[in-house]
């Protein structure tokens, strides 16, 4: 079996303990990081590396930065931007080959508020990601598109839908542009396995939303046709969002034949 993960770390240095931890106890193969907050040259290369893991990173000091880390396989860097925007410099967006796979770490922008710039803003990523992933599966090999994607697809993936209508995660041009991905080809491999269950990946810090479990489920994998036959377990780490000074975000992970 092969295990896949996902993790939005919130800020890698500040919580490189955690993450650690967490690798020890998982064991997963594959790890894609998200919003690591901090530029390529403070990326903890070392402390991975101690770990038993490579890595290719990305990275900046904003709310951006994404990661590739490997106990298994080389990394083969494929690259480190979407393309559609040669203005872009965000760091969003990490490829790679890794195990005779294209992995696709995305971070997307979260677009809040709406309306406005930042909400257009992750529109155009959308429609960016739209015309890449599709050219991916002209290729015959496996991809995956992994990582946290700021959607939430359906209203089971939110815990109240009612409160967030207006909100850039839940918006139903987001939605749709989520659903027009799944068209193309590709299969939402946590929702696959968990077809009728709420099952989240976040709990906001305030009002006490981790012990109420007023969760979203906002951190994805959709696979090529290579892969959907090949999918058997996943879940989310739930446990880890507990720990001390945690990520808002649980990993979460898949494993494949």
């Amino acid at each position: 079996m092969i295990k896949i993960a996902t993790y939005n770390i919130n800020g890698i240095n500040g919580r490189l303990p955690v993450l650690l931890r967490w690798l020890k106890e998982a064991r997963p193969d594959i790890v894609c990081l998200q919003e690591l907050k901090a530029p390529a040259d403070r990326f903890p290369k070392a402390a991975i590396e101690a770990a038993g893991y490579q890595a290719i990173w990305h990275g900046q000091k904003a709310y951006n930065g994404v990661a590739i880390l490997s106990r298994s396989w080389p990394i083969q860097e494929l690259r480190r931007q979407l393309p559609g925007d040669k203005t872009d410099d965000s760091c969003r967006y990490l490829e790679a080959i890794v195990g005779k796979m294209v992995i696709s770490c995305i971070y997307m922008p979260n677009g809040n508020p709406y309306p406005g710039e930042k909400f257009d803003f992750k529109v155009k990523w959308f429609k960016r990601l739209h015309t890449h992933a599709k050219s991916l599966l002209k290729h015959d090999v496996p991809v995956l598109l992994v990582g946290d994607f700021n959607v939430m697809p359906a209203e089971l993936d939110v815990y109240k839908p009612e409160k967030y209508i207006n909100d850039a995660l839940f918006r139903k041009e987001i939605r749709a542009a989520y659903a027009k991905l799944l068209k193309q080809g590709y299969t939402d491999a946590l929702r696959t396995l968990f077809p009728t269950e709420r099952i989240y990946t976040f709990w906001d810090y305030l009002r006490f939303a981790w012990e109420r479990n007023a969760g979203l489920r906002l951190d994805h994998f959709l696979l090529s046709q290579h892969l959907t036959s090949r999918l058997r377990q996943g879940g989310v780490d739930k446990h880890v969002r507990g720990w001390q000074k945690a990520s808002d975000h649980a990993p979460a992970w898949i494993a494949l034949r």
